[in-house]
């Protein structure tokens, strides 16, 4: 995958070169170019930025620098060009697997009170959001971004298997994780997941999805589940396969 930046600070991008993205850098199963933007500026002074028409506080950056970065790295806009944005629509799992599929990402960062509105018309695909908060720029944003999509990115990690149990890939947060030791200031991992029964790590884990999913984002978890209570429906499957008292009493007395 190749993913393009238009930014003022390009130097901010030197931080995924380091860790699994490094590594995919390294192997060339993604590619980023960090391009400045004030070196497409036709200000002798280097400004990519001016007061906003109408008054009010800050700056605007300016459309010139702007469109002839974005043309001159997608002269045939084959990118799918993003503009980071707090006015965006909100970048979820759903959004970061569509475009994992992309051949070509162009991203966009603003800076100050954002960027002229002729930009977005005239150059931009799509704007994202990465959260309900303003940032002092779209890098932090941009970087969020390109880490989320090249997960998916074939080859970036070492299993399929690391983005298809972890948090959102079904719509639920991921179950809790335990590795060695057994023992850890007195907390034990549980039971089920040293048994060795897959299925029953399998119902434990759904079960903790869904139990974690309801406390810590009921909203996620009443789209998911509008009409029903999966989880009820798990305690219920529980209590049936609890053999009575009476039975186990009665078999002891024979």
């Amino acid at each position: 995958m190749k993913i393009q930046v238009a930014t003022i600070f390009p130097e901010m991008f030197k931080g995924l070169d380091i860790g699994i993205l490094g590594k995919a850098l390294q192997r060339g199963l993604i590619s980023v170019q960090a391009v400045n933007i004030r070196d497409f500026t036709l200000d002798k002074h280097h400004k990519t930025d001016d007061t906003p028409f109408g008054g009010g506080a800050g700056m605007v950056m300016t459309p010139q620098p702007l469109h002839d970065t974005i043309n001159a790295l997608d002269p045939d806009h084959t990118a799918k060009r993003i503009y980071m944005s707090p006015k965006g629509k909100t970048l979820d799992q759903e959004t970061v697997e569509r475009l994992a599929k992309e051949q070509s990402l162009l991203l966009v960062c603003g800076s100050y009170e954002g960027i002229d509105e002729r930009i977005i018309e005239l150059d931009i695909d799509e704007e994202i959001s990465i959260g309900d908060y303003v940032l002092t720029g779209g890098e932090l944003p941009a970087m969020v971004l390109i880490n989320a999509v090249s997960r998916y990115v074939d080859g970036v990690l070492g299993s399929s298997e690391s983005t298809s149990e972890e948090s959102f890939a079904n719509g639920l947060l991921e179950y809790p994780q335990y590795t060695r030791p057994k023992s850890f200031c007195g907390l034990e991992v549980p039971d089920v997941l040293l048994g060795g029964n897959h299925k029953d790590i399998k119902e434990w884990r759904y079960k903790k999805q869904l139990e974690i999913t309801k406390t810590r984002r009921p909203d996620l978890y009443e789209k998911l589940f509008p009409d029903s209570d999966p989880l009820t429906d798990c305690e219920k499957k529980k209590s049936k396969k609890k053999p009575s008292k009476r039975k186990d009493d009665k078999a002891a007395k024979e």
